[in-house]
């Protein structure tokens, strides 16, 4: 099975159709959200096309599709107006054998480890930063942000598929790869 993993929307209408675009280019079969969908945050200057409410819309066609986390930027209100669930700390994947800890970043990350275990991969999003890489005990990732991306990295999504994870820019190059 095919994942794509984004995260770090932020309520860009124009990040949040190229990444449904790339999720529909990379027939993936289920899109992971990682947090920060709607609201750009009081850090974060506007991303491109701010507009929250396109974001709602474009989601929700997708929302038997998506598995999504709460970021530091969502509210009881964005749960309201999103037709899936986006109110948990983090969801816990088995993909390919292989145990995911999806979260966002900011209860959950290296710095506070949740309960995985010796092989477990820590996937979150928030520092906008893309990572791949093997620590010791575990693996973590981070797709980077598709919106507000940091620390001079492109807008970045990711793909895992027969045990490798990719991270690629919007132009389909990839940016970083891992084998699992």
């Amino acid at each position: 099975m095919k994942y794509m993993f984004a995260s770090d929307i932020h309520g860009s209408a124009y990040y949040c159709r190229k990444t449904l675009d790339a999720y529909k280019e990379e027939k993936a079969e289920r899109l992971v959200l990682l947090g920060d969908l709607l609201y750009h945050g009081p850090r974060n200057d506007l991303p491109k096309e701010y507009a929250p409410k396109e974001v709602i819309a474009m989601l929700n066609e997708k929302k038997k599709e998506i598995y999504a986390v709460r970021g530091n930027c969502e509210a009881e209100v964005d749960q309201m107006v999103l037709q899936f669930p986006v109110m948990a700390d983090y969801c816990i994947l088995n993909l390919d054998g292989r145990t995911f800890y999806a979260t966002h970043g900011h209860v959950y990350n290296e710095n506070n480890l949740p309960p995985i275990q010796e092989g477990d991969i820590l996937i979150h999003g928030h520092t906008h930063v893309l990572r791949a890489e093997r620590k010791e005990g575990y693996v973590i990732l981070n797709p980077g942000s598709v919106s507000i991306p940091k620390e001079g990295n492109p807008p970045t999504y990711a793909i895992f598929e027969d045990g490798v994870f990719t991270i690629k820019d919007f132009e389909g190059n990839i940016v970083k790869s891992i084998d699992l």
